[in-house]
This record gives structure tokens, C-alpha cells and sequence, in this order.
């Protein structure tokens, strides 16, 4: 070996400082007997309770599934079909999208003509303005839903205007309030976005009576419960809008609702939204994707496709807890919708295990190691 292979290779001692000491997690008096004979690698599985929730939440994550976007299978890669993708991608980006984006600009310009006078010329008369603001939103809702070639069938009533009562629906993506919003103008409870969306929030949605709030400020909770109690006993209020899992699942997963929709008191209606992941996968991943750049994709797909139910009203039964008439609302909803129901919280999403939570599962596998080694 020579001098230069010596000095970059480390010492013994070198590499003994990188290794996790065992013993760190130890109850205090506690130390590792050598064993008396052979160890061998069957000894080590036996600590299966450990290696099997490893190996379990490795393999079976049903956490994470739930905010996966699976890839459709390729069916193109042959000769005869490969000529008849190129075209579609072809037709899409270059005639379907310009097509599109000319509509939603239309759009925008007839609602921006509208808006600004109804909103600036028609503030005495509230009664008024909130009328001509609530069909503007959902007219330029119905641009952008038409921006994607939107094919969605509503069933069940059309919602009313009504005092103590909240709808509840599941939630993909942010799209879902707009293709709710082109049917009824509600007042939806959202996460407050940057850029152009927030841009939106703060000038457009809150003439409807929209919610923001911020998942990193606590003190928002308080301000957004004290609102949807004052909203949702007004008579001209619009109906209020809930995503009660607080974070966009994957349409095939329903992950736990948040009890504050289920404690105001209210007539709560829930609202099942299915996708036809056929021509375009309409779950957002806010982590990988921006708004802008999810748009995109929906308007350079073939089409979106969905289906959206009005169930029956529910009520909060004698005996009920919030925890349980959100279960069973939850229950509802999914069933309609075809989804899977998981024990997660849906914030999890956004938080990392607490360092008390790894240091109990290291002094768990360190126990383990050692009682087996000791019985050796």
C-alpha cells in the first residue's frame, strides 16, 4: 500500500467515533455482556417485534400512500400505438392548450369588467353587490373549469343558502372548491397560499365570505372558530365550505376530518368527490408542485373528469361526540366515494417525529438487542 492510500484510509479509532454507541440508550447502570457463544443471524430476528414494524412501515406505509400520485401504466412503448401518442401529445399542447388558455383570458377579462365596478360602485347597497359578486365568482369559476375541458356530473340538490348548516367535503386538490363554486358560491375555510393565488384570496374569494387561516400560527385556530361560528349562524351568509382532512389525499385514501366543522352545532352536509383518473390524475401535491404548474397540467390534459354528490344532511346524535359524528360523516363520504379509510392524521403530513419519539424507539431496539445478547 502506498504512503497516500495510508493517510486517506482512517484509523480504527476513526471510525469508532462515527459508530452509534448502544450503550447511550441503556437504562442508567445497564452495560452489554459479551455472549458465551456463537451468535448467530436467527439470534438477531428474534427480536422480531422491532424488526417487524420496521419492515411493516417500510412495505405497507399506508401513511404515505395516501399522498402518492400513481403513474398510469405506459401503453405507448409499441409501434402501432407510439405514432398515435405523438399526436395526442401534439394535438394537446398545441391546439387543445392555446384553445384553452384564450377561453380562460376571455374569461377573466369579462369578470374583471364586471367585478371592479359591482365591487367599488355598489358599496352602499351590500345586499346588492353581494349578489353580483357571488354570480362573477361563479362565472369565472366556470371559465376555468371549462379551461380543462371540466365534464363533472352533480348529484343530489343543489345546495341553498340556509342558517346553521356547513358542508364537508373531501379534497384532492384546490380544484375541488372551484368545481364546487361554479354550482353554489360558498365560503370556504382555506390555507392562506403566496403569489397570485393569495393575490386571489385577499381580494376576490373574501368578497364571498371566504377563511383563511395559517397551520404554523396557533393563535389562527382561535380567530378561524370564533369566525365560522359568527358566519354560519348568518342568514345571508353563503353556505360555508369545509375540507375537514385539512390537506389534499390522493382520492383514494380518507384520512382523519378535523373535529372544529362538527362542534359549531350545525346541519352538516356532506359532499363525495370522485375523480376518473382516465384522462388526468387530479390529486395536488403541494410539495412537489406548484398551483401554477398543477393548472398547467390539467389544461394540457385530455380532460378532467369527476363526479360530485350531495348526500343527505347529518345531524349530531344524542350521546354523540364531534370525534364520533366526524367518524360517521366520514364514513359516509367515503363509502360514496369509493375511498379507503385510514387512522392518520392528515398534518402529519407537515411534521416530522419529535426527538422523544426516536429516542423511546432506540431505547426500545437497544433493550432488545441487549436482553438477547445477555440470554446468550
Amino acid at each position: 500500500m502506498s504512503s497516500s492510500e495510508a493517510k486517506l484510509k482512517p484509523s480504527s479509532s476513526e471510525l469508532d467515533l462515527d459508530r452509534p454507541n448502544i450503550e447511550d440508550y441503556l437504562p442508567s447502570g445497564a452495560s452489554i455482556h459479551e455472549p458465551h457463544g456463537k451468535l448467530r443471524l436467527r439470534d438477531l430476528l428474534d427480536i422480531s417485534p422491532i424488526l417487524t414494524e420496521a419492515a411493516g412501515a417500510i412495505v405497507d406505509d399506508s401513511f404515505t400512500r395516501c399522498f402518492k400520485s400513481n403513474p398510469p401504466e405506459p401503453w405507448n412503448w409499441n409501434v402501432y400505438l407510439f405514432p398515435l401518442w405523438c399526436s395526442g401529445v401534439v394535438f394537446r399542447y398545441l391546439i387543445l392548450f392555446p384553445v384553452r388558455a384564450l377561453v380562460l383570458t376571455i374569461g377573466w377579462i369579462i369578470f374583471l369588467s364586471f367585478f371592479i365596478p359591482v365591487h367599488f360602485l355598489l358599496k352602499g347597497n351590500d345586499s346588492l353587490r353581494k349578489k353580483w359578486e357571488r354570480v362573477l365568482v361563479e362565472l369565472i369559476c366556470s371559465f376555468f373549469v371549462a379551461s380543462w375541458t371540466g365534464v363533472v356530473k352533480y348529484h343530489g340538490p343543489r345546495p341553498s343558502m340556509r342558517p346553521k348548516q356547513v358542508f364537508v367535503a373531501n379534497h384532492t386538490s384546490m380544484i375541488d372548491f372551484i368545481i364546487l363554486e361554479q354550482m353554489t358560491a360558498f365560503a370556504v375555510i382555506m390555507q392562506k397560499h403566496p403569489g397570485w393565488v393569495g393575490l386571489l384570496q385577499s381580494t376576490i374569494l373574501e368578497s364571498v365570505g371566504c377563511i383563511w387561516f395559517n397551520r404554523s400560527e396557533a393563535k389562527d385556530r382561535e380567530i378561524v372558530a370564533k369566525k365560522l361560528r359568527e358566519h354560519s349562524q348568518g342568514a345571508d351568509n353563503n353556505p360555508l365550505l369545509i375540507f375537514p382532512e385539512g390537506t389534499c389525499v390522493n382520492n383514494q385514501y380518507s384520512v382523519m376530518f378535523k373535529k372544529g366543522a362538527f362542534e359549531l352545532g350545525c346541519t352538516v352536509c356532506p359532499v363525495a368527490i370522485k375523480y376518473n383518473k382516465i384522462f388526468v390524475d387530479a390529486f395536488w401535491n403541494s410539495r412537489k408542485q406548484s398551483f401554477t404548474v398543477h393548472l398547467l397540467q390539467l389544461m394540457t390534459s385530455w380532460a378532467v373528469v369527476c363526479d360530485v354528490w350531495y348526500l343527505e344532511p347529518q345531524n349530531l346524535r344524542p350521546g354523540e361526540t364531534a370525534i364520533e359524528f366526524a367518524e360517521r360523516v366520514r364514513d359516509i363520504i367515503s363509502v360514496r366515494a369509493g375511498l379507503k379509510k385510514v387512522p392518520w392524521d392528515g398534518y402529519l403530513k407537515y411534521s416530522r417525529p419529535s426527538p422523544k419519539h426516536r429516542e423511546r424507539k432506540q431505547q426500545s431496539f437497544a433493550e432488545s438487542v441487549l436482553r438477547r445478547l445477555e440470554e446468550k
